[in-house]
């Protein structure tokens, strides 16, 4: 009896340690990860391109009348 027992109990203590606290602690070694490429993705400074302003002098202009 003894030795079914322990049996049951290596077999819960091998299921929760390869189903439950492994594949968390990779988990949470990825997401870390993650954080960390975000963090320094936002500490680096913007490029510095130009940005073009696109102007339409000749585009339509309504002029409003004030209503009384």
């Amino acid at each position: 009896m003894k030795v079914i027992l322990y049996g049951l109990l290596i077999y819960f203590l091998y299921k929760l340690i390869f189903d439950f606290i492994i594949p968390v602690s990779k988990t949470t070694k990825e997401v870390r990860q993650k954080i960390k490429n975000m963090q320094e993705q936002n500490q680096q400074p913007p490029s510095t391109t130009p940005t073009q302003k696109t102007t339409d002098p000749g585009g339509d202009y309504i002029e409003f009348e004030e209503v009384k």
